[in-house]
């Protein structure tokens, strides 16, 4: 038999269970929505997600509050990646190549770079952004003193290639993760040492990449 503080404590669970399932249907509408068009209104989240405005608001303040939580969940997948190949032992360039490839499922640059300039970062989105370059730099580096990657690449470029990837949408979600993994291989093949002819202009610095927030 269940005590009356087990009895008491279940529905209060299922209540977190639900509202943790519809932060989470309301997080998913307002990617699909915002990578679509950054100018949505926010009823069109709550549409989306079939919840009502009301109970948005009482998650997200605001669609400034929305966009920062998805733009930090985004930092955060990258940070998570980079540490993991940071931890590979193996061989770099599969560490990295598997790094790249995480990164274009993940699709954090559709909620990075996409919403770019969209809302007023915090403190705290800002610390991110400084540990996801701080360790894409770890990264890089070590690739490029074990030789494999092309003398004349930037660390500041792997910005511009995942924004291409990402803008790669085609279909259905298989359809375009298909597609996405094609081009990410096209550009990994050119990334990869050593290089048929150099590059052309001077590589994206960091500053050009953070003027746009």
């Amino acid at each position: 038999m269940n005590s009356p503080m087990n009895s008491a404590s279940t529905p209060l669970s299922g209540r977190r269970a639900e509202a943790a399932r519809n932060d989470q249907r309301i997080l998913d509408a307002a990617r699909t929505v915002f990578v679509a068009d950054p100018g949505a209104p926010i009823a069109a989240v709550a549409e989306h997600a079939g919840v009502g405005i009301s109970a948005l608001y009482r998650r997200y303040a605001s669609k400034e509050e929305l966009l920062r939580r998805l733009c930090g969940d985004g930092l955060k997948v990258y940070i998570a990646a980079a540490t993991e190949a940071l931890a590979d032992s193996g061989d770099p360039w599969e560490a990295f190549a598997r790094f790249m490839g995480r990164v274009v499922d993940a699709d954090t640059h559709s909620l990075t770079s996409r919403l770019a300039g969209t809302f007023t970062p915090t403190e705290e989105l800002g610390r991110d952004a400084a540990t996801a370059q701080e360790l894409n730099e770890q990264l890089f580096e070590r690739t490029r003193a074990s030789g494999a990657i092309r003398p004349d690449l930037d660390v500041n470029d792997l910005s511009m290639v995942f924004e291409q990837v990402a803008s790669v949408r085609l279909g259905d979600e298989g359809r375009t993760r298909q597609l996405r993994h094609r081009y990410l291989a096209l550009l990994l093949e050119a990334v990869h040492a050593p290089a048929a002819t150099p590059l052309p202009g001077p590589p994206p610095s960091w500053q050009e990449l953070t003027a746009r927030w």
